[in-house]
């Protein structure tokens, strides 16, 4: 059994998987709920499948990146799970989980190009084949005209998420770029990879581990405001 948590955009999402079975799952479509929501979401969903917690061998965490506030709640919740019943922490990239929920959906030999919005022209994404081979890693890009250009030349390439629509003004015109709707964040998807990672041991330092942020936090100073 593995608990499975994303909080890493407006959507807190919780699952729990039996090996490959999905048993069951909730999402919330509500901006800002995580830190009021998430541990009400976590006891209900064990509740509904008639599970208990010391049934758990695992909880993974979407690592990000993503919302500060949202991976900063997400991944102290599963570190908080973890420490109190004896349990390893599994790390999943939140786009690679993205990546990994696309693809059932897909039949085309493209590159998919997951994209989480990072405000302005920025998205944080990375490049992967169809196999999740990862063709360029997580990064923070502001994305122009000739943004991928020179995979765009070879390759078509699906982009999703909720960043992808504020780019497709300046790729769309490519016959070689895909856009859909379909943002694939879910706890689901990051189960599905968790699978792969406990079964391979790859496991976090409960102390030590951090979402992947990408970029510094930046508080607003309340002066500038008004300035």
């Amino acid at each position: 059994m593995i608990l499975s948590i994303e909080t890493s955009t407006k959507i807190c999402s919780v699952a729990l998987h039996n090996k490959e079975a999905l048993l069951a799952e909730t999402t919330l479509h509500v901006d800002k709920s995580h830190s009021e929501k998430l541990a009400i979401l976590i006891k209900d969903l064990l509740s509904y499948a008639d599970i208990s917690s010391k049934e758990l061998i695992a909880v993974a965490v979407a690592a990000g990146p993503g919302s500060y506030t949202g991976l900063r709640i997400g991944v102290s919740s599963a570190k908080g799970l973890c420490y109190a019943l004896g349990i390893p922490l599994i790390a999943v990239n939140t786009l690679e989980a993205m990546a990994s929920g696309i693809r059932k959906t897909i039949s085309e030999d493209v590159f998919l190009c997951p994209m989480l919005d990072a405000r302005r022209m920025e998205v944080y994404c990375l490049l992967a084949d169809k196999d999740l081979t990862i063709l360029q890693p997580s990064s923070a890009k502001v994305i122009e005209e000739g943004s991928f250009s020179k995979e765009l030349s070879e390759h078509k390439i699906l982009f999703f998420g909720n960043g992808a629509s504020k780019c497709k003004p300046l790729l769309g015109n490519n016959e070689n770029a895909i856009f859909i709707e379909d943002e694939s964040i879910s706890a689901v998807n990051v189960g599905e990879v968790a699978l792969r990672k406990y079964q391979e041991q790859q496991f976090e330092d409960l102390a030590y581990f951090e979402p992947e942020y990408l970029k510094e936090f930046k508080a607003i100073n309340p002066k500038n405001l008004f300035s």
